[in-house]
């Protein structure tokens, strides 16, 4: 068994699964990273099996092998880089947005005046605006880099918080786990699962899949969040994609992270609309929320107050920074836990003879929380089918990549790592739906019974009515 794959078990409280339920084979390195990637991912994807089997258990009585392949689960951390549509000319083209190639090519660390490094995030129109308020710069690397060398890192990385935009200095692991928002989350459990009131056990409805008659309303976007419903949708819940006209979103994230889903618009702005969501979640056994704190008290859609309204709900909470600490209250994304965190730091090298951070050629944070994010509602679910309950989950990426960082380094051997074409070929299914015939990589997990699959395509966004299916 990997490393690291007790501290999953661990969470789930049962003890370790019986020999040779489940099986993890390949290691890391898969990409050209210091960091145990596939492994890592591996791991919490495997708990995410375990957990499925123990309510198919309850179900019927039987357990069931889980297998996964470490290098199939660090491709799922690259996975909108290998969505693509048919090209006119024939074959398949990669699914891209231009103003993601320059996010990318600015999103990265800059040397401060200090000496330190410093990592501005601009991915979202009005969070890019915000971090170029206050370089007081033009949106190029060239203008951004001589504006941040103007800063100290410290004053910087408290002038664009305080913006209500996103960044972080480059910190070592050590650094972190001395800072106070480090020393809080080391506290924490990988995966926090609180009870927050009373029901009567909830057994899991009938059907042939884990999920089915489970009923998840989705109020996330990015990565994170809607990796987590999607994971519980192809272990057959029923979940409602629930976003605003006007919020930004990244097209290629949005296709890739929305299969077997459906898509409604709702806005937290308008009273109607809100009393829709409560509507919804009466019949609901999930929500699910990224917002920055204080946004889910305003529109009364608290834990507490969803207890109340549902007893028996399952509230996940997926943020950056976690719960608690003087970051807490901070917006972040999978660049900035990265940085916090020091991996960053500590997966970088020489560029042009000079010795500086990297980012990771993957979206590990992102996709390790939406894991662990659907791992603690499977868990939850099962808690409540046992004894009743309603409980609140929470995830953030800095734990996340706190988990990460804690698995070690890796060593690669060549520049340029990666799946093969062959490989991914194996993993890549197609389907079409709203946004048309669309190639894009599978479920990795594999179970000896019930096989995960999502039963319908990416709808386009809006593309269905704020309701349950009959």
């Amino acid at each position: 068994m990997k490393p690291g794959f007790e501290e999953i078990m661990s969470i789930r409280g049962r003890g370790m699964p019986a020999d040779g339920e489940v099986t993890i084979t390949g290691q890391d390195p898969v990409f050209s990273a210091r960091f145990r990637i596939g492994e890592t991912t591996a791991n919490i994807l495997a708990g995410i099996g375990v957990a499925v089997t123990d309510i198919h258990e309850m179900k019927t009585g039987r357990r069931q092998n889980v297998a996964i392949d470490v290098r199939h689960a660090a491709a799922t951390c690259q996975s909108s880089k290998f969505l693509s549509q048919p090209a006119a000319a024939g074959g398949w083209k990669a699914v891209q947005s231009p103003s993601m190639l320059h996010m990318r090519n600015i999103t990265q660390p800059w040397r401060c005046k200090d000496g330190r490094w410093y990592l501005p995030h601009f991915n979202l129109p009005h969070l890019h605006d915000r971090v170029i308020g206050v370089l007081g710069c033009n949106s190029s690397a060239d203008a951004v880099a001589k504006a941040i060398s103007k800063w100290d890192s410290h004053d910087l990385e408290e002038a664009v918080a305080a913006a209500r935009a996103c960044g972080s200095i480059i910190r070592s692991n050590a650094e972190w786990l001395e800072h106070p928002h480090g020393k809080m989350l080391s506290d924490k459990p990988l995966i926090e699962i609180t009870k927050i009131g009373d029901s009567d056990p909830m057994p899991f409805p009938a059907g042939g899949r884990p999920l089915s008659g489970i009923k998840v309303l989705d109020l996330t976007r990015i990565l994170a969040g809607p990796i987590a419903a999607r994971t519980l949708a192809e272990n057959g819940a029923e979940v409602l994609m629930v976003t605003a006209k006007h919020l930004p979103q990244v097209p290629e994230h949005v296709m890739d992270t929305s299969h077997g889903k459906r898509s409604c618009f709702l806005n937290l702005n308008n009273a109607e609309d809100v009393a829709t969501i409560k509507k919804l979640v009466r019949n609901a056994d999930v929500f699910s929320q990224g917002y920055r704190p204080g946004i889910m008290d305003k529109h009364g859609l608290t834990p507490e107050q969803l207890a109340a309204e549902r007893p028996g709900i399952i509230y996940l909470s997926i943020s950056c920074y976690g719960h608690g600490g003087p970051f807490s209250n901070r917006g972040g994304w999978e660049q900035i836990a990265q940085c916090a965190t020091g991996i960053c730091l500590d997966n970088g090298g020489l560029d042009n003879g000079v010795e500086r951070p990297k980012l990771l050629p993957a979206s590990a944070c992102d996709y390790t929380t939406g894991y662990n994010g659907a791992y603690g509602v499977l868990l939850a679910l099962a808690r409540r089918a046992r004894e009743g309950g309603s409980y609140h989950v929470r995830v953030s990426l800095c734990r996340s990549g706190m988990y990460i960082y804690k698995q070690g380094h890796v060593d690669y051997p060549e520049a340029d790592m990666g799946l093969t074409a062959a490989e991914l070929n194996t993993i890549m299914i197609e389907s079409t739906g709203g946004h048309g015939a669309l190639k894009h990589l599978g479920p990795v997990l594999r179970m000896s019974e019930t096989k995960p699959y999502w039963d319908k395509p990416s709808p386009t966004l809006g593309a269905n009515n704020p309701e349950w299916l009959a």
